[in-house]
């Protein structure tokens, strides 16, 4: 019994000393990261002089993501009118798929689908090329030569970012209201007509601005986290490959936490 229970008593222990070293871990990263966006946002003022960087950051994250952003929002019109407008022909509403569809877009679903698809290719991208420039001192010649790595490199991507998320969430929101208008018309037989009436009365300006304000605020968290975690990245390539896989998912974390905040903040 004794041994059982000192058994017990380590393995808990042990448990208890890997939730505490997590822990510790997130809030030095969270801290890292803050700091990292503080100082970004200080170097703003430098940011004409930095325009041609960032407006190459926001052609990589706008122009080059159009054809997955494209397939994104039109499928995910496509889904959510054939899911919704099925439910609601049993009550003879299939007419108010358009209004729906608009509504749960502009509010949550075009941001969020504009993070993912940003986190995926653009954010990992970030800790990627960041965390290679840092396993090869790239960072430290930087630093050598008083060329800050914060102005340098971080600022552009977090205001190119920034800029570009609630652009991308437009398209995405346009496109699947004419994924959905297809399907409301083709298999849910409601006219084009009728859709768009019903989809015109689902358009609330607090819902825009509410998710406009989204898409911003992810694009900063996105661009903080995946420079933070590509700055810190250490032991050559595994480092990199480590560094990545933690900012995709760390930016996915953040994107469902403040996400949610956001929606309690303005309709709670």
């Amino acid at each position: 019994m004794n041994e059982k229970g000192a058994g017990a008593g380590n393995r808990f222990s042990a448990m208890l000393e890997m939730i505490g070293a997590g822990l510790i871990e997130f809030l030095d990263q969270a801290g890292y990261t803050m700091l990292l966006l503080a100082r970004s946002f200080y170097y703003l003022k430098d940011a004409p002089s930095k325009a041609r960087e960032i407006v190459t950051q926001m052609y990589f994250a706008g122009v080059k993501t159009l054809t997955v952003c494209s397939l994104v929002g039109v499928f995910t019109g496509m889904i959510l009118a054939l899911q919704t407008g099925i439910e609601l022909q049993n009550f003879g509403m299939q007419y108010q798929t358009g209004r729906l569809i608009i509504a749960s877009m502009t509010r949550e679903m075009g941001p969020f689908m504009a993070a993912i698809i940003l986190t995926a290719s653009v954010g990992s991208a970030m800790a990627a090329e960041i965390g290679t420039m840092k396993v090869y001192d790239e960072i430290d010649a930087l630093e050598m030569m008083s060329i800050s790595p914060v102005k340098f490199l971080v600022m552009p991507r977090v205001t190119a970012l920034a800029a570009i998320m609630p652009v991308v969430s437009v398209y995405i929101i346009v496109l699947a209201c004419l994924g959905g208008a297809v399907v409301a018309n083709s298999i849910l037989h409601v006219s084009f007509n009728v859709y768009i009436k019903h989809l015109y009365k689902g358009i609330h300006f607090k819902a825009i601005y509410v998710g406009l304000l989204k898409a911003f605020i992810f694009g900063i968290i996105i661009s903080g986290v995946s420079c933070a975690f590509g700055l810190r990245a250490e032991s050559g390539e595994l480092g990199v490959g480590h560094a990545t896989r933690s900012s995709v998912v760390a930016s996915f974390l953040m994107v469902l936490i403040f996400g949610y905040f956001i929606t309690a903040l303005f309709y709670g």
